[in-house]
């Protein structure tokens, strides 16, 4: 099992989170102004990179904040 560090609570077990995807991701500037393949692409389409990737984590069964992290995809360690 991992253990995460919450910024707010500390050290827990990885079975409190939740993972919320890739962080750093802009937004469309105008949502409006997708075709439907260009907001499926934006909604389902991730990088996948092998290595370091910045993620989203919410502490889902903790205090309920959502905090970004750097984990090395290969290896599923937090970067400090």
């Amino acid at each position: 099992m991992l253990t995460i560090v919450c910024p707010h609570c500390g050290a827990r077990d990885q079975t409190e989170f939740r993972a919320g995807g890739e962080a750093d991701r802009p937004r469309p500037a105008d949502p409006f102004a997708l075709t439907d393949a260009e907001w499926a692409d934006f909604l389902f389409m991730r990088g996948n990179v092998m290595g370091l990737q910045r993620e989203l984590w919410v502490h889902a069964a903790g205090c309920g904040k959502w905090f970004s992290l750097t984990r090395d995809t290969r290896t599923h360690r937090f970067a400090p």
